[in-house]
């Protein structure tokens, strides 16, 4: 009759244990969030590239350009070199149209 007790007993531990839930309260859903640090990568963009002429793009009104990454590039007549767009460039002799309109 014990031994009935005994394994019983160990039914009723054993289904009782399987059924029990846990949820894990916010809090330790934010102390998880805050010691996961995530790593932003941080890529450079450089100001100037050399390009060769052959592989640039020509606009309409006859400049140079090179796309790369998402950025614009645009020739400088001086020097030859392709630098990052910026609104000076409209201001900029070195920038304009080599067609005279």
């Amino acid at each position: 009759m014990k031994r009935l007790y005994a394994i019983i007993l160990l039914f009723i531990v054993f289904f009782s244990s399987c059924s029990k839930k846990t949820q894990p309260t916010s809090t330790a859903k934010t102390t998880e969030n805050a010691m996961v640090k995530k790593r932003k990568v941080v890529t450079t963009i450089p100001k100037v590239i050399i390009v060769n002429d052959n592989v640039a793009k020509r606009s309409v009104d006859g400049r140079y350009y090179y796309d790369l990454q998402g950025h614009r590039y645009w020739r400088n007549n001086r020097d030859g070199k392709y630098y990052l767009f910026h609104k000076s460039m409209f201001d900029d002799e070195d920038f304009k149209s080599p067609v005279k309109q």
